[in-house]
């Protein structure tokens, strides 16, 4: 199944989900550029709520772009196959080996504004991220690093602490806590 194609098929979680699910359709209906950062406005992104085996936390990345402690992700970077886009991502960002996709499917999905910022010394203008998010178990006692370009820190958070430790409110309001609830739920 493609990406439209999974997108499609996926049953929206809430009202920001739903909404959501169709802008991205309409976006990659206009643009063909949408897996790539070629496409200034908005492209595809992917992450994972990276849980422990007993899903009771999940493996946080202290953001420097965000200044911010926030779930692993990235570009799709011209990967249609956004799952594998998660896992490369996830491994690059926090060093870990172990990991299993609780499911092949996306586990969430919503648009996320980047504000302008600098990146290797050359300035990104706001845009937008159409992420999805999949659902992924690894090993706790996997040893974790830290990847230096984009990231100062690496440590699982307890599920309920999350709002302690990010410093993004929308993030923790609209799609950390959807992402607990639907683990909650998927259980």
């Amino acid at each position: 199944m493609n990406l439209k194609e999974q997108i499609e098929n996926y049953k929206p979680y809430n009202e920001q989900e739903e909404k959501d699910k169709e802008i991205m359709l309409k976006y990659m209906n206009t643009f063909d550029d949408v897996l790539t950062r070629d496409n200034e406005f908005g492209h595809f992104t992917a992450s994972s709520w990276a849980v422990n085996k007993e899903r009771t936390k999940v493996l946080f990345v202290y953001h420097n772009i965000y200044k911010s402690w926030t779930w692993s992700g990235g570009h799709a970077d011209g990967e249609s196959d956004l799952l594998q886009t998660a896992i490369r991502e996830l491994k690059e960002e926090t060093g870990v080996k172990h990991i299993k996709p609780v499911t092949d499917d996306i586990f969430s999905l919503e648009i996320a504004c980047v504000h302008g910022h600098v990146r290797r010394e050359k300035y990104v203008a706001s845009h937008v991220h159409l992420n999805l998010t999949y659902l992924l178990e690894v090993d706790e006692n996997d040893t974790l690093t830290i990847q230096e370009d984009e990231n100062s820190g690496v440590k699982w958070v307890k599920l309920e602490d999350i709002a302690k430790e990010s410093s993004e409110p929308w993030m923790i309001e609209k799609v950390f806590n959807k992402l607990n609830e639907k683990l909650k739920n998927y259980q």
